[in-house]
């Protein structure tokens, strides 16, 4: 199912549905909490999981999916109702069905939402989130250049606007993903790229909407959304260890062990400068680095260069477009990163050895044929693979993210949603206690 996305350049250019300009949210005191990447198994979060998984459905069915007693489900099913997590479907019950625990729940996903932002080096989504995880709708800005007060508060005003129109909804918590080095505590974050040093993200969204926020590192928030939200398949496996590995503008990764993904507390590391062997220049002096060989600038830059875009042309999407209508310079140029990036997969593959590996970001996915070639070089790099030593790292084993192009999106949301997951009622609480 696709997702409504308006593309806009300004906060001026959202409208809510009835055309009139969006309200203004009132300014408040920042409340910033940290984010909660991992599957919680507190009695109240296994239920609003189960009845996530696969509601509307009985309390005897939640007892069932979950293994836990029937007086704890009764009585978390009425406390997560309270919180107004849950609402009851009477119109559900089976015929001469007795008695509450008969009466089908259900997420009340209808009156409310969370917030989710993700801050791209170039572009910003900002999207509505139901309680179920579905993305009910999106917005791209341009990520504004120039000093962080300033570019946030853009930012901002364009969340504000775009919350206009979801008036009907209560907003519950919003969720930032973001590259750099993000101190969860407090909202802050380091951003090299953008040029920003103790920037507060947290606190300049939770000031003009009103809201708790939790922000986080972003492919830490895109290794959670695996976890928490899954795609068609369902979620990702709550057991052993999973390597997240992200590739667009920037590169990353993330490791997840047994249902938690880890949250160095330096920060995430990076894969920026990984050497790649190509002769690319980086930003950093050196030759060869990763960012420098992978990013879409690096690939507008090589496809210039191969004469397959004009010296005006700015968009990697444009690189994309002429792969795949057989322009063979352009898939040379594509073949190449891909090369690249399987190189690099098996460098930190064969370092961390994990049960799983799944990948994410445009750059593993907005070409598919690339993909081929990606599991290709890991397997002729990696050591591990080429050995059969490994028990998850063969051929074939690499795992593309269910999201796709929309793996930004669900990374933000998975920010908005994972307090809520993790502690329903105790978020609940939060949330309440500055309404």
């Amino acid at each position: 199912m696709s997702v409504p996305t308006v593309h806009a350049r300004s906060a001026a250019s959202l409208r809510t549905r009835s055309g009139a300009a969006a309200r203004p949210l009132r300014r408040s005191p920042a409340r910033v909490i940290a984010p909660e990447m991992r599957v919680s198994d507190a009695p109240a979060s296994v239920v609003l999981r189960s009845v996530v998984r696969r509601g509307p459905v009985s309390r005897d069915v939640i007892v069932g999916d979950t293994g836990i007693s029937t007086a704890t489900v009764n009585r978390h099913v009425t406390a997560l109702i309270g919180a107004g997590l849950l609402r009851e479907r009477a119109d559900l019950s089976t015929a001469g069905a007795v008695g509450r625990p008969r009466i089908p729940v259900e997420v009340d996903h209808e009156g409310q939402c969370t917030l989710g932002i993700h801050i791209g080096a170039t572009t910003t989504r900002i999207v509505a989130v139901d309680l179920r995880g579905v993305v009910l709708g999106g917005v791209e800005v341009a990520t504004p250049t120039g000093a962080a007060p300033g570019a946030l508060r853009s930012l901002a005003e364009s969340a504000a606007a775009f919350v206009g129109r979801w008036h009907r909804r209560r907003i519950l918590l919003v969720g930032v993903a973001i590259g750099g080095r993000v101190d969860t505590r407090t909202g802050t974050v380091d951003h090299p790229r953008l040029g920003w040093t103790q920037a507060p993200v947290g606190a300049a969204f939770g000031e003009r909407l009103g809201s708790v926020v939790s922000v986080a590192p972003h492919v830490e928030a895109m290794a959670a959304s695996e976890l928490l939200l899954g795609g068609p398949g369902g979620p990702a496996r709550e057991s052993g260890t999973s390597l997240y590995f992200y590739a667009r503008e920037t590169s990353g990764l993330a490791i997840s062990i047994d249902g938690r993904v880890h949250t160095p507390s330096g920060g995430p590391g990076s894969v920026a400068h990984l050497p790649t062997g190509s002769s690319a220049v980086c930003d950093c002096g050196r030759t060869g680095c990763l960012d420098a060989t992978v990013s879409d600038r690096a690939i507008v830059a090589a496809a210039r260069r191969a004469g397959v875009l004009p010296a005006s042309e700015r968009s990697v999407a444009a690189v994309y477009l002429a792969a795949r209508t057989g322009v063979a310079a352009a898939q040379q140029v594509l073949d190449e990163r891909a090369d690249a990036l399987g190189r690099a997969l098996a460098l930190v593959h064969d370092v961390l050895n994990p049960d799983s590996v799944q990948v994410g970001g445009q750059a593993f996915t907005a070409y598919p044929p690339a993909m081929e070639r990606v599991e290709a070089s890991f397997v002729r790099h990696s050591a591990l693979a080429a050995t059969g030593s490994t028990r998850g790292s063969t051929r074939g084993s690499i795992r593309v993210t269910a999201f796709g192009k929309r793996v930004q999106d669900y990374a933000a949301a998975a920010v908005s949603l994972g307090p809520i997951y993790a502690d329903p009622v105790g978020t609940m609480r939060k949330i309440g206690a500055g309404a």
